[in-house]
Formats: C-alpha cells, structure tokens, sequence
C-alpha cells in the first residue's frame, strides 16, 4: 500500500513537474519571434508537437490550456512578450486557440489510429517508419487545425478575403512549419526513449 501511495505521488508530481516545464517551453519558445507580416515567426509549432508526442494526452492538453489561460490572464507569454485577452481576441489570436483545439483533434487521431491498430506504442519505441509516418500524420493534423482557426480568426478580425488572409497568415510559413514539424516528431521520439528507458 505504501509503495503504490509512493508511485502514485511521484507519478503526479512527474506529471506536474512535464506540464509546467513544458508551459515554459512555450513561453520561451514565443519570445524568440521574427516578424513576417501580420502573423510573426516563433519557434511555437515546434514545442507544441514536441509536447503533442512526447507527453501523455492529458499532460499536453493540460500544458496547452494552460499556456493559453497564462497569456489570457495578462502574462507576458506569447510572442514578443505579450499577454491579455485581447492578443487571443486579435487578428493572430485564432493560431492560439488553435493550439488547444489542435491537440485535442491531433489526440482523437492518435487514439482512433490506436484502436485500428495501425499506429502503436511498440512502434513508437522501436523506430518503425509506420510509428514516423504516423507521427508525422498526426503532427499534420495539430498543424492544420491550427491554421484553420488562425486563418479564420484573420479573416474576421481583419476583415480580410480568404486569399489575402491565407497569403498573409499562412503561406509564408507553412516550408518553414514542416521543417519543425519533422524535427518535433524526431525529438519527441528521442525524449520517449529515454524515458521508457529510465
């Protein structure tokens, strides 16, 4: 009984030590920006798949919610050092949400992949190219869910057309996006094998 009581504390307080490191992660990550038109350059994309497959589901919605909570609140946490609901309430706003709503679509992939049996966790351990090319599908996800909301809030908030709102918020960042993407998905791979391993 003590044993299991003991596992169980350091299970949690592993769990909590991942979430707030992971939240920092974001935050440091939104700090380093580099302005491309409206929407700016971060390194955000990168450590939200990290925290997408590296994590357990509940710790990266966990970490992605608060994240965005942190900023709402008036924490300087996204990028250039921002914080306040009215960044989440701004043209770039919708890339935020995204984050959030993005994990969650990107998990119920992984977990429909799961029951299929075509995406497991043996393949994510051993280094199979169907466990990559399952990461990589469902880092795809997450990312294109992710667009979608930030285009759609552009679109609204700054009165922008479609094409103009995809040009300006999109386009110029999606090669850039895919090169974190495939170095997230590697990453991940690596921190979980040191994990399982310890």
């Amino acid at each position: 009984m003590v044993t299991t009581t003991a596992s169980s504390t350091r299970a949690r307080t592993q769990s909590i030590a991942f979430c707030g490191l992971s939240v920092a992660l974001l935050a440091v990550s939104a700090w380093i920006t580099v302005p491309l038109g409206p929407v700016p350059f971060t390194l955000q994309t990168f450590v939200e798949i990290f925290i997408l497959l590296a994590l357990t589901p509940r710790q990266a919605v966990i970490s992605s919610v608060v994240y965005v909570l942190l900023g709402a609140v008036g924490l300087p946490v996204f990028s250039s050092m921002r914080g306040g609901f009215g960044v989440l309430a701004g043209p770039t706003g919708g890339f935020l949400w995204g984050f959030i709503l993005g994990v969650i679509v990107a998990l119920a992939v992984a977990t429909l992949l799961r029951k299929t049996g075509v995406y497991s966790e043996d393949a994510t351990t051993r280094g199979s190219i169907r466990g990559i090319a399952c990461e990589i599908g469902i880092a795809l996800v997450f990312l294109i869910v992710c667009y979608l909301c930030g285009w759609a809030q552009l679109m609204i908030v700054s009165s922008m057309s479609p094409a103009a709102a995809f040009a300006a918020g999109i386009a110029p960042f999606i090669v850039l996006d895919l090169i974190k993407l495939i170095a997230a998905v590697f990453v991940a791979r690596a921190v979980r094998r040191a994990i399982h391993r310890a």
